[in-house]
């Protein structure tokens, strides 16, 4: 662990400016076509207000029924993005961790309806709390492990093969995401378009607590911050609360996060 670099304190994402803060947002009736199939029912009838957390650590909690198309609050990019815009399903490199199945659901808020080819695009640290590309404070581009992009199906979702991430000095768990619209594929990299929404997504300390028992993650000496205690999390960050299913009796063999992403696909925060 001496030898394992951490990213710095993480005062620089300690607390979004006014920049940062939630965006209004706006309310409108949901169409069918929010509970797609390719969600399953963990997913159905939750919109990006209402992601909610399983409290028994091994099934998902019922879906609220779905009444609004909101809007998801804009957070803080942090410092540990590289614009690598690798476009990949599987991003774990060989990270050990707990597997985690991420399906991000994106839907037009000024519709209501799915958002089909609009990119997501994800990165997290790994279990020590370290990120790919930053050793120390400064960019190592050689390393990308946990970073990687994907476009929406026909229903609006964007799936990835990951871990469960672990935490560092000031942070609850969390993983970042952006959406782009309105670029191209070329090369297994994308390209052009704008950047849409930028946030981060969460996880229920119900699993949190667990997780942090089992290897790596009871190898990760930093002190853990709770969400209620993280004032990024306290400004919006219960809007991306991820819908966890654990997958059989042993957390170990993974879980299915869900969560759904209200954007206006024309803004450019």
């Amino acid at each position: 662990m001496t030898d394992t670099p951490r990213p710095p304190s993480a005062g620089r994402e300690r607390g979004p400016g006014p920049s940062d803060g939630p965006a209004g947002a706006t309310r409108r009736t949901v169409m069918a076509a929010l509970g797609g199939a390719t969600l399953g029912a963990a997913a159905l009838g939750l919109t990006a207000g209402h992601a909610t957390a399983t409290t028994d650590g091994n099934s998902a909690a019922q879906p609220r029924p779905a009444a609004d198309c909101v809007l998801t609050p804009e957070q803080t990019e942090g410092p540990y993005y590289l614009d690598l815009e690798t476009v990949r399903k599987n991003v774990t490199e060989g990270k050990p961790g707990v597997p985690l199945t991420l399906r991000v659901k994106v839907i037009d808020t000024t519709t209501c309806s799915a958002l089909p080819g609009t990119a997501v695009d994800v990165w997290h640290c790994d279990a020590l709390g370290v990120y790919s590309g930053y050793v120390a404070g400064g960019s190592t581009p050689d390393t990308t492990f946990l970073r990687g992009v994907q476009l929406t199906d026909s229903t609006g979702v964007a799936e990835f093969t990951t871990v469960y991430p672990g935490w560092y000095v000031g942070r609850a768990l969390h993983i970042h995401v952006k959406t782009h619209v309105g670029g191209t594929v070329t090369d297994g990299r994308y390209h052009g378009g704008h950047v849409s929404h930028t946030g981060q997504l969460y996880f229920p300390e119900t699993y949190n607590s667990r997780i942090a028992t089992l290897a790596p993650y009871r190898s990760n000496t930093a002190t853990r911050t709770l969400n209620a205690r993280d004032g990024i999390y306290r400004n919006g960050g219960s809007s991306t609360l991820l819908t966890l299913t654990q997958i059989g009796s042993d957390l170990g063999k993974g879980v299915i996060g869900t969560v759904v992403l209200g954007i206006d696909p024309d803004a450019v925060p």
